[in-house]
């Protein structure tokens, strides 16, 4: 991490944490903010895994986002994993985005990390997101709600997927952050290797295409990547992994179409990432109850 020692007098920088409930848009949120798409998105929960740290940079600020994911209740090895990233990013950030669904009842969880948030000293931000699909008393009653949750230093209504009012929320973070040096290069977005983007991005098709009892169970990893010596073409090999032999199955699908599909999807977007033409090669494997199992979520990657 380079820090650039000509930064002006009064340039704001420093890390922001993202949290909410499993499913409320914290990614959805990233992605705007960034204008490209770095974290995947799907209608299940838990579709996050890992921190991933985006930069956004301004003349006078730069912003690293963490994207957590969701705090739960946890079931496995997986999830305790989830939850202690969760807790740590918590601890390093110098503001916190507290992000609500605006358009589900406040709930449980939601009081659940409220009060995991009672005792910081670091600033939240309360977002309550999805305000396109609510109507103007909808929204006036959702914000009373969320503003009896805790004690926040602002409650902000937005909506992640069509970008109304997410530039109210930047400009609240800048003001909140502490004057501090750039600490990334200017045409950095992500502090990820580009593999891991790639396998996310896998990921992401296996959990749009395939049916409820798979999504908890996908892992994927890349193995090999590399650009051909002719130029061109970058070569992809990566392994999904799953629990069981039926899980497999249904990834193939009936004469490979599933597998065929998942790989033409995620190809369509990891060549924009890359910039260049990709030649991906899919292959399916079974690592019986890996998410059970702390050594093999660490395998992993997660």
């Amino acid at each position: 991490m380079s820090e650039d020692s000509g930064t002006q007098r009064g340039y704001r920088s420093g890390f922001v944490g993202i949290i909410g409930r499993p499913n409320v848009g914290k990614s959805t949120l990233l992605n705007n903010l960034m204008h490209r798409k770095l974290a995947i998105i799907s209608e299940k929960p838990q579709t996050t895994r890992n921190k991933i740290r985006c930069i956004l940079t301004r003349d006078d600020a730069q912003i690293i986002f963490v994207d957590t994911p969701g705090l739960h209740k946890p079931r496995n090895a997986l999830g305790e994993r989830l939850n202690k990233a969760v807790r740590e990013t918590l601890s390093e950030v110098d503001v916190v985005v507290f992000m609500l669904d605006g358009t589900q009842t406040i709930g449980r969880g939601d009081l659940f990390i409220a009060g995991e948030l009672s005792g910081l000293e670091t600033p939240v931000v309360a977002v309550l997101n999805k305000i396109d699909r609510l109507s103007p008393e909808q929204v006036e009653a959702q914000m009373a709600v969320a503003e009896n949750l805790g004690r926040f230093v602002e409650v902000i209504p937005l909506s992640a997927k069509t970008g109304e009012n997410v530039h109210a929320l930047i400009e609240k973070i800048v003001e909140l952050l502490p004057e501090g040096p750039k600490y990334y290069p200017d045409d950095m977005v992500t502090d990820q290797p580009v593999t891991f983007i790639v396998a996310e991005l896998i990921r992401e098709k296996v959990l749009q295409l395939t049916r409820e009892e798979v999504p908890h169970s996908v892992a994927v990893v890349v193995e090999e990547m590399g650009r051909r010596e002719d130029g061109g073409i970058v070569d992809i090999q990566a392994v999904i992994y799953v629990e069981r032999d039926s899980q497999k199955g249904i990834i193939i699908g009936k004469g490979g179409r599933m597998l065929k599909e998942i790989g033409t999807r995620a190809r369509q977007e990891i060549e924009p990432l890359l910039g260049e033409k990709v030649f991906l090669q899919l292959q399916v494997k079974v690592e019986k109850d890996w998410s059970k199992r702390p050594q093999l979520v660490r395998r992993m990657g997660y």
